[in-house]
């Protein structure tokens, strides 16, 4: 950083960190996972609040750790079309991102402690899988991120048991409602992810980093990126056409126009500024459609 150049407040810093636009991620599922328990007049504010701050610090944690790693490895390098990462760019001292990881993991940990004991010995193993999922993804001697599967768990980890988990806080029961709903929820999350990927393919394939777009190439992740999106609005109606819940779980549809514009710009841009744009939109997009979805249920 040149010496005429403002340096970021310690705040932003740290906010950069975080991944603020990666966030809805994280957060969304939650409420869809809640809103089919309150269909089913169960609702536990307590518990809600314990799984929202957890869903937060696991995602947090997850992005610290990635930083840290990432820049361990060599993968963040000044030539990426992504934002500054704290670690590579000499921002934070690599220890410090440790510590914050940890101290990020350990207040989920304390969330997950209180959802423990009133709901549930089984989501000790959630929360565990969770935080174990985050620091593999491009930590340990083999980071799965780095062998293209970081789509399938995120899929996996911020769709299926995030809403399956966060219903489960609720009810201590899992119903098929919960795995069909989180199937669009999951979906679009890993969307995300192949948006990131996408942006970086070239310096991530400099860093020996074979993510599913480094695998696929631009036209494969681009029509990869296209039906994740818009297969989340056709598996959307599931739960109306097998299940009780009513046509107005089909109020994701509004989100459409949202999305269109989203996979445009992910099917005829390469840049940084407009990849990292589609990658806010895409975590907004998540966002707008989880609570679109969540009020369809409730009214149900």
């Amino acid at each position: 950083m040149s010496a005429d150049t403002a340096s970021p407040s310690i705040v932003r810093i740290w906010l950069m960190a975080a991944r603020l636009r990666t966030l809805p991620v994280g957060l969304a599922p939650v409420f869809v996972g809640t809103a089919l328990a309150g269909y089913e007049d169960t609702f536990h504010p307590l518990r809600f609040v314990a799984a929202l701050l957890g869903a937060l610090f696991i995602q947090v944690g997850a992005n610290l750790s990635n930083d840290y790693s990432d820049a361990r490895r060599g993968a963040d390098t000044e030539d990426r079309l992504g934002p500054v990462r704290v670690t590579a760019g000499g921002l934070v001292p690599p220890r410090q991102v440790l510590v914050a990881t940890y101290v990020t993991f350990g207040l989920a940990v304390v969330c997950g402690a209180y959802l423990i004991a009133v709901a549930g010995w089984q989501l000790l193993l959630v929360g565990v899988a969770s935080i174990i999922a985050g620091v593999l993804y491009t930590g340990g001697p083999r980071p799965y991120g780095y062998d293209g599967l970081g789509e399938l768990f995120v899929f996996l980890f911020f769709g299926i048991v995030a809403v399956a988990g966060s219903y489960f806080v609720q009810t201590e029961t899992l119903e098929w409602e919960a795995f069909a709903l989180a199937v669009p929820v999951g979906l679009l999350a890993s969307a995300v992810l192949v948006v990131n990927n996408y942006r970086d393919m070239d310096t991530d394939r400099r860093a020996g980093k074979k993510t599913l777009a480094v695998r696929l190439g631009r036209e494969k992740s681009r029509v990869l990126f296209a039906a994740m999106v818009y297969g989340a609005y056709l598996c959307t109606p599931i739960t109306w056409i097998f299940g009780p819940l009513a046509p107005w779980v089909l109020l994701p549809l509004l989100s459409v126009p949202l999305a269109a514009p989203v996979v445009r710009i992910v099917r005829n841009r390469t840049d940084g500024p407009s990849l990292n744009e589609a990658l806010a939109r895409t975590g907004m997009l998540s966002l707008i459609f989880c609570v679109l979805l969540s009020a369809g249920v409730l009214l149900s």
